[in-house]
């Protein structure tokens, strides 16, 4: 009789501990749904989350918390959608206005990706000279320069940027490699060109851009050393650059996100009605 009881007490022991997960499980998942009705989309997920980590055995809440899931995901996903067609008229205009001083490069052959180049850099406008071009990809990835033109090579790898106040910075190394860091020789001048692109362009277009009113040092680094000092119409046109990068690359975000978002919805969609 004693184990009887002791394995009666034990089985209402278990039954009233469950039957305390399930309510406990239940009123996390009211109120998830709650705050998804209040648009709390972000605090309606931690309410979720925490009924997966708490009660993983409470299976009926679990299922409902799925489907409430999905239903957060949409909604979030829409409202992406919503925030991203408010903005990108904006920055499309913001583009319409900037490219007006830019001319539009792309190789039908050669080139996946175009690129805007100032129209007071166009290579055409700065032959047989040293000096920093710069130019954005339609994707809004930035490029600087480094060209040198003279009768002697200086293999350069890289430039140092300095103001007379002692602010400077250096892009990183680009060893020769025909392509970022190219060199050739014509009429026994010799022509060298290294490119920044990137991260490794950010901080040298950051320093010209934040100090377009001071006398900018530009020393070509890594090899025999050769100094200039940006014109103004350079750094105008590498500002310009800047400006037309942010808003490019703004855009390119946006519409992906809104890409990214109306895919989402569509999975979503064929989960939901699958659980329906």
């Amino acid at each position: 009789m004693k184990k009887s009881a002791i394995c009666i007490a034990l089985v209402a022991v278990t039954l009233t501990g469950c039957n305390s997960s399930g309510k406990k499980a239940q009123a996390r998942f009211d109120q998830a749904k709650t705050l998804f009705e209040q648009k709390e989309y972000s605090a309606a997920k931690s309410q979720l989350d925490s009924i997966r980590a708490l009660y993983p055995k409470e299976i009926k809440v679990l299922k409902a918390g799925l489907t409430l899931m999905r239903q957060i995901e949409m909604k979030e996903a829409e409202r992406n959608i919503a925030f991203c067609d408010s903005l990108l008229p904006i920055k499309q205009e913001e583009m319409k206005e900037l490219q007006k001083g830019f001319v539009f490069e792309k190789d039908s052959v050669y080139d996946e990706i175009g690129r805007y180049v100032s129209k007071l850099q166009t290579i055409e406008r700065n032959i047989q000279r040293c000096y920093v071009r710069s130019g954005v990809d339609e994707t809004g990835e930035m490029y600087l320069a480094s060209v040198y033109f003279g009768g002697k090579p200086i293999n350069h790898t890289g430039i140092k940027l300095s103001t007379p106040n002692d602010l400077f910075v250096e892009t990183p190394s680009i060893p020769y490699d025909g392509g970022l860091n190219y060199r050739f020789k014509d009429m026994g001048n010799i022509t060298e060109v290294v490119t920044y692109k990137g991260e490794n362009c950010k901080d040298a277009a950051d320093f010209i851009y934040n100090n377009q009113n001071e006398r900018i040092k530009v020393e070509y680094t890594g090899g025999k050393p050769y100094i200039l000092y940006l014109a103004d119409s350079e750094k105008k046109a590498i500002a310009a650059t800047y400006n037309l990068a942010i808003v490019l690359n703004d855009i390119n975000k946006m519409t992906k996100e809104k890409d990214k978002s109306i895919k989402k919805i569509a999975y979503l969609k064929s989960k939901l009605e699958k659980e329906e």
